[in-house]
């Protein structure tokens, strides 16, 4: 005589495949979360943005740090050179200047300013603010020391300027967990990074060389 056997119905499929679908969930939103956590690099190329993103206030109150990459090299491009191979290229020298007018229209009264030994730093320093500046070894030492280096460098009150390199802006976005992908620093163009009320330094944005042209022209309407 068979025995009678009671079997246990499966669940249904949807719901065997629930804590599998859950556990994808979770980790999407993780890696979001993750991602959302990581520090920005806005784009600063209007007054607008610059208002919205906190430059204008917090310059205002010396709370800020700008490292401005040199202009375009004279040995790394076809264009012509201003005057010595190791510098700039005349249409750098141009570019330069366009960063020192919108430097300018930020105001330098509450700016400490300082560049790379080097010879392309010292001339693109040269045309941004129509004169030679000092110059400091430790701003060519693109390595894991830079980024203490620039904040301890940093008076309290006082906004500053430091011309320097890409290698350089590379090491403190690194330190400030930017992204790879969001890491580039284009000739003459300028990183702006400031400490919040939590002490800690955060990235206000970048603008670069194109984008300094129009912003001087929009601050000049």
């Amino acid at each position: 005589m068979l025995e009678n056997v009671i079997e246990t119905p499966l669940p249904p499929v949807r719901a065997r495949r629930l804590p599998g679908l859950l556990g994808v969930l979770l980790a999407v939103l993780s890696l979001g979360l993750w991602h959302l956590s990581r520090a920005q690099v806005s784009d600063l190329s209007s007054t607008q943005q610059m208002s919205d993103h906190g430059v204008y206030s917090a310059w205002a109150k010396g709370e800020v740090i700008v490292l401005i990459r040199h202009a375009e090299r004279c040995d790394r491009s076809n264009h012509a050179c201003l005057n010595d191979p190791a510098g700039i290229t005349v249409d750098g020298s141009h570019a330069a200047k366009a960063v020192g007018d919108g430097i300018v229209r930020l105001g330098l009264g509450s700016a400490d300013m300082l560049s790379s030994p080097e010879v392309r730093t010292r001339q693109t320093a040269s045309f941004i603010f129509g004169k030679a500046i000092e110059t400091q070894d430790w701003l060519m030492q693109c390595d894991s020391t830079f980024a203490d280096a620039a904040f301890a460098h940093k008076h309290e009150a006082r906004n500053l300027i430091l011309v320097t390199h890409s290698g350089c802006i590379d090491q403190l976005e690194r330190q400030l967990d930017v992204p790879g992908g969001e890491r580039d620093s284009g000739y003459a163009s300028a990183l702006f990074v400031t400490k919040g009320s939590d002490g800690q330094p955060h990235i206000l944005g970048q603008l670069n060389a194109k984008q300094w042209r129009e912003l001087v022209s929009d601050t000049g309407k």
